[in-house]
């Protein structure tokens, strides 16, 4: 699959711009956003429709419980800031207040991942999808780009129930065409392949294909499967992919322990048991620097996925 990384699009404006798409057809859509609206674009909300726009400054904890009360009297809160203190900081109100009454607040985390870059560690979510996703009742997505995150906040908004979205704060290259759709219960194969399955999502899914075109050349014909949705995730395809291959590869922009790969693994683990090997941020916290650099520091991109594919298919 060709793609032009230099189509790149802001995903934080496509959130903003779904929010403001969903807020005019529905009423009862409202937002919060923890003094970072600028940050999280949510402040295209805030200038359309500024009765339904509340800012609860540096307190998120109670920025969740309220999102909580006013979902139980009918109202569908989107809940937004970075994603390190939307999921970490509110983790027992999220648990306790949304997600045991199963009360519809959507939890939007931004900057997720070392991409986060010159803020460091103390801003990186590295653990964000391990811990909503361990929540009973949290639906999980992490969309690649600006069309899939647009279709994914307008999908949020009709779904009854809380869930948790993840995006990036870099620009993400266009991966899919206008004429794309969000299927909520199907991850999708991107490539064919025949040698290794590569699952992934967010915005190394670029990486990946980046990366399974670098591997065709030496021979090696990788199948791609993008994942957008970890939970409930698409056992389906990720069995029958392997079955082809027998060999599985998850890359992503996060810890490698409780996100996709772990998820992966227990797929596997109980439909067809098979070698997988995860790429991601190991058992670590990330550090300052530019997002390429971290990218690659942290062998995520392209050419460094490629190299450990190839290392790994060899033993």
């Amino acid at each position: 699959m060709k793609i032009d990384k230099n189509s790149k699009k802001s995903i934080r404006s496509a959130f903003g711009n779904a929010l403001c798409q969903v807020g005019e057809l529905n009423p009862k859509v409202i937002v919060m956003d923890a003094d970072l609206s600028c940050s999280t674009q949510t402040q295209m909300f805030a200038k359309a429709f500024p009765e339904r726009f509340f800012d609860f400054g540096i307190a998120e904890q109670d920025m969740i419980a309220t999102a909580a009360g006013l979902a139980s009297q009918g109202k569908i809160p989107f809940v937004s800031s970075f994603a390190m203190f939307v999921t970490g900081r509110t983790y027992d109100q999220i648990r306790n207040s949304a997600a045991y009454p199963n009360f519809n607040v959507k939890i939007v985390g931004t900057h997720g991942g070392i991409t986060v870059g010159e803020d460091g560690a103390s801003h990186q979510a590295l653990e964000d999808v391990a811990l909503m996703r361990n929540i009973p009742n949290m639906t999980v997505v992490v969309p690649a780009d600006s069309k899939e995150c647009d279709e994914v906040i307008k999908y949020a908004a009709l779904h009854d129930g809380p869930m948790y979205i993840r995006i990036a704060r870099s620009n993400v290259v266009d991966v899919f065409g206008e004429d794309y759709h969000f299927d909520m219960h199907k991850a999708l194969v991107m490539e064919k392949g025949s040698d290794v399955s590569i699952f992934t999502n967010g915005e190394t899914l670029v990486e990946v294909l980046e990366a399974a075109e670098i591997l065709k050349k030496d021979g090696i014909s990788a199948e791609v499967v993008h994942v957008p949705v970890i939970k409930p995730i698409c056992s389906n395809v990720i069995v029958e992919s392997v079955k082809k291959t027998n060999y599985a590869v998850t890359v992503e922009n996060h810890s490698i322990i409780g996100g996709l790969g772990s998820a992966v693994c227990e797929v596997l683990c109980s439909e067809y048991p098979a070698k997988v090997y995860r790429i991601g941020i190991n058992d670590e916290f990330g550090q300052s620097g530019e997002a390429r650099e971290l990218l690659e520091y942290y062998g995520l991109t392209a050419e460094n996925i490629a190299k450990r594919i190839k290392s790994k298919l060899k033993d």
